[in-house]
């Protein structure tokens, strides 16, 4: 037998059922809704005032220089000395134009010049001579005017005949005119040595350009920087005043954080700052105020010396913006700034 059987007051004792705990009463959706909209408003009021005091913005990005390569005469690349996302520095050269018509020109140029100089020298001959007839004919008209004047005593004193003093009188007068002649021809010369001396320097002005012109089918970089989007090559026309070859300077960098007009007031060339570059993330970069933009465009378009910032994004307006420009302060040597890049600003009171 079993124990059951041998006890059997025990197998005849009932099974105690236990009460189940009784389930919570659910939270009023009334109760959820005051909670859920305290949290929020205890969200917008601690960001509200955290950022009154702390100076954030989004809206900044990674500039620097443009030197936007231009050729100053029209003609065909032959050679291209760069490539894109090359480094360079001042002076190198980018680009060569075919100097062969511009080469030309300065031999024609010289060409003139050389024959201006020519004329020149003989129009120096020509007032020199006119300069010596001219003395001559003061020689003649001096001893003219002598010999006049002895055969004027002679015929006072009946010495002379008036036929031979008549003779002497017209001696003078012909030397007198030769006198004037003599000044007219000078004069003349002068006029064109005068203008001949123009012509040489119009011929050196123009030499002068020739030879300018020259030098500017040969484009070097103007600063150092980094060659962006090259898109030139060798066959390509250049035109004079049409870009080229972007370079991006190297010296050049600047944080743009473009900051709600409310916040201006606590922001001072020379405070500091901190940066956030999107292109390096998770850490942050001391930086300081380098200066706080004046005024800005209200109307896109505008003509370009006041920069425009758009007060809306999404639909949504926003209050203007003004630029303000940021300097790292001593930076990574290995930091490599991208111009455009996105970044962040924050500035603690």
């Amino acid at each position: 037998m079993d124990q059951a059987t041998d006890h059997p007051a025990i197998a005849a004792t009932p099974a105690v059922s236990m009460p189940m705990p009784a389930a919570p009463a659910p939270m009023p959706t009334w109760l959820r809704l005051l909670i859920g909209t305290l949290v929020l408003l205890a969200l917008f009021g601690g960001w509200e005032t955290l950022t009154s005091f702390v100076a954030f913005t989004d809206d900044a990005y990674v500039r620097s220089d443009l030197a936007a390569i231009a050729p100053q005469v029209t003609g065909p690349i032959v050679a291209v000395a760069v490539q894109d996302d090359q480094p360079v520095h001042r002076g190198d050269l980018l680009a060569q134009i075919d100097p062969t018509p511009f080469r030309l020109d300065v031999e024609a140029a010289q060409a003139v010049l050389t024959a201006a100089k020519a004329q020149a020298q003989a129009g120096e001959d020509a007032v020199t001579g006119a300069t010596d007839n001219l003395r001559a004919a003061l020689a003649a008209q001096t001893e003219s005017q002598q010999t006049q004047g002895r055969a004027l005593a002679l015929a006072r004193e009946g010495y002379a005949s008036p036929q031979s003093l008549d003779t002497d009188i017209a001696a003078y007068d012909s030397a007198a005119a030769g006198v004037a002649a003599a000044h007219a021809a000078i004069s003349r010369a002068q006029t064109l040595a005068a203008a001949q001396q123009a012509a040489i320097l119009q011929a050196t002005a123009q030499l002068q350009i020739a030879q300018w012109k020259l030098q500017q089918t040969t484009l070097l970089a103007p600063l150092d920087g980094t060659v962006n989007n090259l898109t030139l090559q060798v066959g390509d026309t250049a035109t004079a005043g049409k870009p080229l070859i972007g370079i991006v300077a190297a010296h050049a960098w600047r944080i743009i954080a473009n900051y709600k007009q409310g916040y201006l007031g606590q922001l001072h060339p020379g405070g500091t700052a901190w940066i956030w570059l999107d292109t390096h993330p998770w850490r942050l970069y001391r930086a300081r105020i380098r200066g706080i933009g004046r005024g800005i465009s209200r109307q896109p378009g505008d003509t370009g010396l006041l920069p425009y910032v758009t007060p809306t994004t999404d639909w949504i307006r926003l209050q203007h913006r003004f630029p303000v420009t940021l300097d790292l302060v001593n930076p990574p040597p290995d930091l490599t700034y991208y111009m455009g890049a996105d970044a962040s600003c924050v500035v603690f009171p």
